[in-house]
């Protein structure tokens, strides 16, 4: 039974011990000082557990069928994959070998079904589809697909139906192909993971700063992922801890004071509803984003967003995949919203683009993304014309700054570092 007062979830307990942090720290230091202060004191290993579901591991040698299926179950986008030919004593991070996306397995399978594959092994094919530029522009995509950037746990089901998927699946080319033998070709990210003791800030800035959508947390004992904290469980947190006294101060204020969006309208990535859909896709990858607003033809009114889990519909959809080549920004965003409500799917692609004013409260923007499981939000003014974007990162940027030094080489190999050298 829980007692009167006492927090009703991991989350707000958390949110209760940066409190207790919060209450002791020394007066003369500002806010952002005291957070600071306050996450490097709490070690990743109090972040709640995922579920089960989400702490997966693919075999090396599993069949992209497997893949596929064993992400679609589990209603992951992506999944790190354990290197089976490694040996017993090889340390945790020699034992990944970084992340596959069902994102990246899409485009592979999209171009198995324009080329003839006699002689040709899938590195060859897909090799060779990155490399014509004169054909679908979702190729370009599948560079940048597995970026830091791109990394990603949140829910979503990629679901498989349909006969065209289901005739490219059934082939022994697909059934095949291990995982192992198509990592070159979807440039996966490094296995970056975080060990236990390691703080708080040290997360929140991977995820803001560094632009991670979601960390491992390994265990150096077995070498093996005990958690995984995502983006969205971040955003969860946040809303938990929305009505505590540190966060009042930011929770309150309305965006234009916190100086947000901070990236305004006219350098915000887009495309026009006219465009082909796959241009979407390649703007991300050219751009190094997850997602882009789609905009009334010849204006800057947002009629929509497609994001790069998106992707998966230029698949399982019959109404896209046979026009995939042509169809617009306009009509996948109909098609899609369409698929879903046939199939009850939820969404935020039925419920149109989620977007906010400059007036909503920073609290108002964090319950607003918690609830719709997603990690951008539009900022638009009263005709419905784009002002601004904020982002999870955007919004930890104001909690949090890193101080000068703080990673040492703990990048050294594994990520670039950043022009910004702040948050």
């Amino acid at each position: 039974m829980v007692e009167e007062g006492s927090p009703k979830s991991p989350e707000a307990k958390l949110g209760l011990e940066v409190e207790d942090l919060w209450d002791i720290q020394e007066p003369q230091l500002s806010p952002t000082e005291k957070l600071n202060a306050c996450f490097e004191s709490i070690p990743v290993s109090e972040f709640p557990q995922a579920s089960s579901s989400q702490v997966i591991e693919i075999r090396s040698d599993a069949s992209l069928g497997e893949a596929v299926q064993l992400l679609s179950q589990n209603k992951l986008l992506s999944a790190p994959v354990v290197d089976v030919d490694a040996p017993d004593d090889a340390s945790w991070i020699d034992r990944y070998l970084g992340i596959v996306e069902f994102a990246g397995i899409v485009v592979w399978i999209l171009y198995q079904s324009e080329e003839k594959k006699e002689g040709l092994d899938a590195a060859d094919v897909f090799a060779k589809a990155l490399q014509d530029s004169t054909g679908p522009a979702v190729a370009a995509a599948a560079s940048g697909m597995s970026s830091p950037r791109y990394r990603s746990s949140q829910p979503g089901s990629p679901k498989t139906d349909g006969n065209f998927f289901e005739s490219l699946t059934s082939s022994d080319f697909y059934k095949n192909t291990k995982v192992k033998d198509i990592s070159g070709t979807f440039r996966w990210a490094p296995f970056l993971a975080l060990q236990p003791s390691n703080s708080f800030l040290t997360m929140l800035l991977l995820l803001s700063k560094y632009r991670m959508k979601s960390i491992p947390v390994v265990d150096l004992g077995d070498r093996k992922i005990e958690n995984i904290i995502t983006q969205s469980a971040v955003f969860h947190m946040l809303e938990e801890c929305a009505d505590h006294q540190w966060f009042k101060s930011w929770g309150s204020k309305k965006l234009h004071e916190l100086g947000l969006p901070p990236m305004k309208h006219n350098r915000i990535i887009k495309v026009d509803e006219d465009e082909p859909v796959l241009q979407a896709f390649r703007v991300m990858q050219e751009k190094g984003v997850g997602g882009v607003p789609v905009v009334a033809s010849g204006g800057n009114k947002a009629v929509g967003n497609i994001s790069i889990r998106d992707i998966q519909y230029l698949l399982i959809a019959p109404e896209i995949y046979k026009d995939y080549r042509s169809i617009t920004a306009k009509n996948f965003l109909t098609a899609v919203k369409n698929y879903l409500e046939e199939n009850k799917k939820e969404s935020p692609m039925v419920s149109g683009m989620v977007t906010c004013k400059k007036e909503d409260t920073l609290k108002d923007v964090i319950m607003k993304l918690d609830s719709m499981k997603i990690h951008r939000i539009y900022v638009v003014d009263g005709e419905g014309n784009l002002e601004g974007l904020i982002t999870l990162r955007d919004i930890i940027s104001k909690l949090v700054h890193e101080p000068r030094g703080y990673f040492g080489d703990f990048f050294d190999g594994i990520l670039p570092i950043p022009q910004n050298s702040r948050v």
